[in-house]
């Protein structure tokens, strides 16, 4: 017996499910009848944007994806590289944005959580947890609430569950406001001899349910993520899930020890659309069909229906298809860990998800309907860039008021000294400690280096499949610049690799793979789209030009916030890059603090007009409240020049410190530098005559990074730079004894400032703005 007959939905209806009435035509030609209402669910979350990537999967088809570590790429629950000698690492970034925009700490918690199990699920134990956080003015009363509400979601999981946060990023503005941004990335070590994968296979295998039991929480909340954000919002708490990391700490070891007795053929995380996604997706990777009976799942809430079984996103939860035969061998493990486990279905031939529910067919799809031959959206690219752009490119430094060694003739005389401590006080330069303070990132022992001292986190790597041990560590950063990327979308991205890439370099890492998390507003609309193309063919050309290919990722669109007028309010486009690399001697790293006075400080890269900028710069939006230019440009040669040598100069031991020259210029840099190691720094700095003053000190761009090498190995450092055309470098200073920055010109001094007023303003930043 069925339950498939249903009368025609209202149009109503159909948006309810996030479908458009184009896409229900289509449905109901696929069907040859109209859809109950379980499956109008099923096709409404599995042809969401979230799920689909009905509108960004043909530009996500231009990123490279293959490598020689490159063991599994996109199209599983994470990509896995080979780091050499039998270590292999997962790793994957997604979003919880919408989420956590209506219930900020279990959309946060919830987001590291289904991040995690995307890692455990491929057999690897999660090693490292990093996040890419956007927020609106902390000025504002609401943000700090989601702000802190989200610290507090991270690190409760993080925490709980066992797994180090060691890094990430925070940026602060008014394009993020009500729409923030939460993006999670994890690490994991392979500990199973196969790496496991997702596509069912081996008819009449039972299919089992493992994990939590299943409750109305997270409704539909795959639909929710590809909508835009209003008031009305706040009425989708249901779409929000609720969390239990101590079940999942349980999980991991449960579905690491099953892996391991090869009785496991497939898994799959219960993640966005819940039952719905775990069995068509395995189904249709299998290229076989699953028969599963609602009747077997375990429950925490009475009454429920098939469309709340089959759209139901509580967490802890995964699918198997085990060897039959050997399925009480599984649920036996999952059951010793206090688990439940199931055999809730079965691998057939006919290629359908069957869903039976109280003895009758509740649903019945084509898998590949759900999970592959989805709407795809090529949109029309914009025949030339939109306005803004256009008008943000016409701006150039010289419509700055003038400026003097002295300060700037702007409002107030402003002295250099004063507009450095006022950018150090802004929050997204600022220390982020307030916020990793909040996290154990030092659970498990592995964590060589700290946040908030390097420009990469780097984990060690203990494997437990091997006896002798390893003294190889992996690095790993998330990084985004959004001005950049919303002044021109194509530079702006190949930006964001480059900066990854750079920051690995300053521990001594060799860059290996990406995984990125595509942020956008609207692909509906003209602007929106032209910004995710453009924005994506960035992302190709730079992971090509460093060989450092896709292996996955997430596309996360429609953030946007509708206004009091109803007007939607796109946030900044922003693709975060999450990067890995490799360090084959941990001994062989670098963090960004002076070590010790006498040190030599040099610069790498260009300090040349042509590769230094205003444009969308930190100091141009803080001191002059303007978002306008062209950002840096990336020069692909000479940033592998300068990567390189810092590389080179780590391993031999000849550089003591490293920094990259980001947001904020040189001047940042070198403050931060003298924070990090609570040493001083005389510098005297001779750049392009072309250069404003603002320029030189807070002009950014890409391909500059700050070393220092002790005087004994000056020599050697010097003579490799001029023997391996690095084609730029300078000597710039020494590291002082004192506790005072100054940077001077050949005959003027620009900034002198204690590293005690530095150090306030940086790391008070933030909490003095909680304290209002």
């Amino acid at each position: 017996m069925s339950v498939l007959s249903s009368a025609p939905f209202s149009l109503e209806e159909i948006a309810n499910e996030g479908l458009k009435p184009e896409e229900y035509e289509e449905i109901v030609r696929r069907l040859g009848r109209h859809p109950n209402k379980a499956e109008l669910g099923m096709f409404g979350v599995m042809w969401s944007e979230h799920c689909c990537y009905k509108n960004s999967r043909s530009l996500l088809k231009q990123f490279p994806t293959t490598g020689s570590r490159i063991l599994v790429g996109p199209g599983e629950n994470a990509g896995v590289v080979d780091l050499g000698d039998g270590l292999q690492l997962a790793f994957k970034i997604e979003s919880h944005n919408h989420p956590s925009a209506v219930e900020p700490f279990q959309g946060a918690a919830t987001g590291v959580g289904g991040i995690l199990r995307d890692i455990f699920t491929m057999g690897a134990r999660p090693i490292a947890l990093l996040n890419s956080l956007r927020f609106g003015s902390l000025e504002d009363a609401k943000t700090r609430r989601l702000f802190t509400g989200v610290v507090a979601g991270i690190s409760h999981y993080g925490n709980c569950v066992g797994v180090p946060t060691v890094g990430g990023e925070v940026y602060f503005d008014s394009a993020y406001s009500g729409n923030p941004l939460v993006n999670v990335m994890a690490l994991g070590l392979m500990e199973t001899e196969e790496i496991v994968k997702s596509g069912a296979s081996g008819l009449g295998n039972p299919v089992l349910y493992v994990g939590s039991t299943t409750g109305r929480d997270g409704m539909g909340g795959a639909s929710f993520a590809s909508a835009e954000l209003s008031d009305e919002s706040e009425k989708d708490r249901p779409a929000v899930q609720v969390g239990d990391p101590f079940l999942e700490k349980s999980l991991i070891e449960a579905c690491l020890e099953a892996f391991k007795t090869g009785a496991v053929v497939a898994a799959q995380d219960m993640g966005a659309a819940g039952i719905t996604c775990s069995t068509s997706e395995m189904a249709a990777k299998g290229k076989v069909g699953i028969e599963l009976d609602l009747d077997k799942i375990p429950v925490r809430e009475t009454g429920m229906v098939p469309y709340e079984y089959l759209l139901s996103e509580s967490q802890e939860r995964m699918l198997f298809v085990a060897q039959k035969g050997r399925e009480q061998e599984v649920i036996a493990i999952f059951h010793r860990w206090g688990l439940h486990a199931v055999v809730a279905g079965t691998v057939i031939s006919e290629p359908i998800v069957r869903i039976l529910f109280q003895g009758k067919v509740a649903a019945e799809i084509p898998a590949t309907a759900l999970a592959e031959n989805t709407p795809i959206y090529d949109r029309q690219l914009l025949s030339e860039p939109p306005a803004y752009a256009r008008q943000a490119w016409e701006w150039t430094s010289d419509r700055l008021p003038p400026c003097s060694a002295s300060g700037m003739e702007i409002q107030d005389n402003h002295s250099w000294s004063e507009i450095l401590l006022t950018l150090l006080d802004t929050p997204t330069i600022a220390s982020k400690r307030w916020v990793y303070r909040q996290y154990d990132y030092q659970v498990q022992n592995n964590t060589v280096l700290l946040p908030g001292g390097a420009d990469a986190a780097v984990v060690r790597l203990r494997p437990q499949k091997q006896s002798a041990p390893s003294n190889s560590a992996v690095a790993a950063t998330v990084d985004c610049n959004p001005r950049y990327v919303y002044l021109n979308p194509y530079e702006g991205a190949k930006a964001v690799v480059a900066e990854a890439a750079r920051n690995l370099s300053c521990v001594g890492a060799e860059p290996l793979a990406v995984t990125d998390n595509l942020n956008f507003g609207s692909p509906e609309k003209p602007v929106g789209y032209w910004q995710l193309a453009e924005a994506c063919r960035g992302l190709a050309d730079a992971c090509r030009e460093f060989q450092t290919p896709v292996t996955g990722g997430n596309v996360s669109l429609y953030n946007e916030t509708l206004d009091s007028s109803g007007n939607p309010q796109p946030i900044y486009p922003t693709p975060v890059v999450g990067m890995v690399g490799l360090i084959p001697d941990l001994t062989q790293i670098c963090t960004q603090g002076w070590k010790t006075p006498g040190d030599i400080i040099y610069l790498l890269g260009s300090s040349l007009k042509s590769h230094i900028t205003l444009g969308g710069s930190e100091y141009l939006a803080t001191i002059h409240d303007m978002v306008a230019g062209l950002p840096p440009q990336v020069d692909f040669d000479l940033e592998r020049q300068v990567q390189a040598a810092c590389r080179e100069g780590i391993r031999q031991g000849w550089i003591n410190s490293a920094h990259d020259c980001a947001e904020g210029g040189i001047a940042i840099a070198l403050a931060e530098s003298c924070i990090g190691g609570n040493l001083g720094a005389n510098i005297t700095l001779i750049p392009d005559t072309d250069l404003r003053w603002d320029e030189i000190l807070f002009g950014e761009g890409g391909a500059r990074i700050l070393v220092s090498v002790s005087p004994e190995q000056q020599t050697q450092w010097e003579s490799y730079l001029q023997q391996h055309s690095a084609a730029h470098w300078q000597k710039i200073g020494l590291v002082e004894s004192d506790t005072f920055l100054r940077i001077s010109t050949s005959d003027q001094l620009l900034i002198e400032v204690t590293i005690e007023l530095m150090r306030d303003r940086y790391c008070n930043a933030i909490p003095r703005r909680l304290d209002v």
